[in-house]
């Protein structure tokens, strides 16, 4: 039996690629009952890695129903709401980057498994071997175990005593709720797809949802501890839109601190444990996180489909490809996130998207 510890994008991908290949696997979700809670911002999976791994996983079809096509859409603006790059995705245009709301993702993962695949509130604690523990003293056993728990792995001490390290960046984050009915102007402001706004020292964002909602954040360079309010409260300088923005917020806003593991962590392999994702690749959330996991499920899944008597094998396959890919992914990550940082952002960016003739007049 396989046991994966995290039921986000990549181990829901991972069990749904051995059930494809005949293949047992437990999901152990922290989380009470699939609608516990909110799964946050879009995903805009990409045609190389995360929609490579639904193809892989026979489930193309189904995430190109549910995608959104028009969330490729981009605006960049300066804070004194200046017009800087507009690019707004025609109805054929391929589908390259969709975006798809995180719950609707997790809904297609979900309805791909046999039933009792995910066993719901189970809290992983610790292993003794290949003896799994809860929180609520239930024990299980497995022949592998893969963490895919994401940034604060409970499986990854098993393999490594390295931890993700604070990076000085925080993300505040709000939303709002039924944009079109209850703000109409600021949804229709921010668009179909992506809304970036630069400032001399931060950053705000803004993305539309499949469900409605408006997702609203704001990053700084601070402390882990930083005070929302006083990353919300925008300098005089900032146009009064974008104070409307914020003000429309419906819930609490919420401080992420920017946590990063070392690039190219490696750790020694050990029989029956390995990581994927988050927990083994944290890196700047850039668009490649939940791609590159869902690349890891797929190689690790088709790695023990074709040792399915040799785990270790199977092992060493999956980790010395993944840590070379991840290696360069997260190289490039961290390139964007400098180029995404700084009072000369906004220029940065640009030049990213196309130089000159991006510029809007």
């Amino acid at each position: 039996m396989i046991a994966i510890v995290g039921g986000g994008p990549g181990g829901l991908t991972l069990a749904r690629i051995l059930h494809v290949h005949g293949l047992d696997a437990i999901v152990y979700e922290r989380d009470a009952a699939e609608g516990a809670r909110s799964q946050g911002s879009m995903l805009d999976l990409h045609t190389d890695s995360g929609q490579a791994a639904l193809r892989a996983a026979g489930l193309e079809q189904e995430f190109l129903a549910a995608a959104r096509r028009e969330g490729q859409d981009h605006r960049i603006l300066d804070h004194t709401g200046n017009l800087l790059y507009q690019e707004d995705t025609p109805d054929d245009a391929p589908m390259l980057r969709p975006e798809i709301d995180r719950a609707d993702l997790r809904d297609l993962l979900l309805r791909s498994l046999p039933p009792r695949t995910v066993r719901w509130g189970s809290v992983f604690t610790h292993a003794d071997g290949q003896v799994l523990h809860f929180a609520d003293g239930s024990t299980a056993t497995c022949d592998l175990l893969v963490g895919a728990d994401g940034a604060n792995s409970r499986v990854r001490p098993m393999l490594t005593g390295t931890e993700p390290a604070y990076q000085g960046k925080v993300v505040v984050q709000g939303a709002i709720h039924d944009a079109d009915r209850t703000a109409p102007e600021l949804a229709a402001m921010v668009g179909r797809g992506n809304y970036w706004v630069f400032g001399p020292d931060r950053m705000l964002g803004a993305q539309r949802n499949g469900n409605g909602v408006v997702q609203v954040s704001i990053s700084i360079q601070g402390p882990a501890d930083v005070d929302p309010a006083a990353v919300t409260n925008l300098p005089a300088d900032w146009a009064p839109q974008f104070r409307r923005l914020l003000a429309a917020c419906d819930e609490p806003f919420v401080v992420r601190p920017a946590y990063l593991l070392p690039i190219g962590l490696r750790w020694p392999r050990r029989s029956g444990v390995t990581l994927l994702g988050d927990a083994a690749h944290l890196m700047p959330s850039h668009g490649e996180g939940a791609n590159q996991a869902m690349l890891d499920a797929v190689e690790l899944g088709l790695a023990i489909a074709a040792h399915r008597d040799d785990l270790d094998a199977a092992l060493e396959q999956y980790e010395t490809a993944m840590y070379a890919r991840t290696t360069e992914v997260a190289e490039r990550s961290a390139m964007v996130a400098e180029l995404m940082s700084g009072p000369d952002a906004a220029q940065k960016v640009l030049r990213f998207f196309g130089g000159a003739d991006a510029v809007v007049d």
